[in-house]
């Protein structure tokens, strides 16, 4: 199977999730800036995750580059990868109206976990579908950039029950890394 209704899929699917997120914002309830006080962390919390979202977005886009065909077991990963980013709009809502309270924030810490793990099992799936000597699997290299990401949202998830503020610093932190899209995959693929 070609790869241009997967990426079509996806595309309109993270576009949904921004939608619903965005949907979600409270207005201010007046005027003043005691007002707009009142709904900055809802807003702090959604430009996070749309960042988190445009991440995955871009970087899902450069994953596609290096893909020819895809599968069943592609397919699958692909789905698993969305579901799990499907919960970023519930996980925005419920942190940015208890900013730094452990619960939401370990769990907020949880749902960017899962989409991380759910692409870096895409990204098996697709090198085994491609093989292992694929443009995606010269790219990967050994992935210390992903499985770092995945040690620290792990750390954050732990550190909500202890300093809600040291997580959302990490989660933070981890987007940041993931800013600009994957160079690896830009190199690999203007070498080839």
């Amino acid at each position: 199977m070609g790869k241009d209704r997967v990426a079509a899929f996806s595309d309109g699917v993270i576009a949904i999730l921004i939608t619903i997120m965005v949907l979600e914002l409270r207005i201010p309830h007046g005027a003043d800036w005691d007002a707009l006080a009142k709904v900055a962390p809802s807003f702090a919390t959604y430009v996070m995750s749309f960042i988190y979202l445009a991440i995955y977005w871009n970087n899902h886009h450069h994953l596609l580059h290096t893909v020819t065909r895809v599968d069943g077991l592609v397919l699958w990963a692909n789905s698993n990868l969305l579901f799990w980013l499907s919960l970023v709009p519930a996980a925005t809502g419920w942190m940015g109206e208890n900013l730094a309270a452990p619960l939401p924030t370990a769990f907020y810490g949880v749902v960017l976990l899962m989409p991380a793990i759910a692409y870096f099992l895409l990204e098996k799936a697709i090198v085994r579908r491609e093989g292992a000597h694929s443009l995606l699997a010269q790219a990967l290299g050994r992935d210390v950039k992903g499985k770092l990401s995945v040690v620290l949202y792990v750390a954050g998830v732990v550190l909500a029950f202890i300093y809600p503020w040291a997580s959302v610093a990490i989660y933070v932190f981890v987007a940041l890394m993931w800013f600009v899209p994957d160079r690896r995959i830009e190199k690999t693929i203007g070498t080839t």
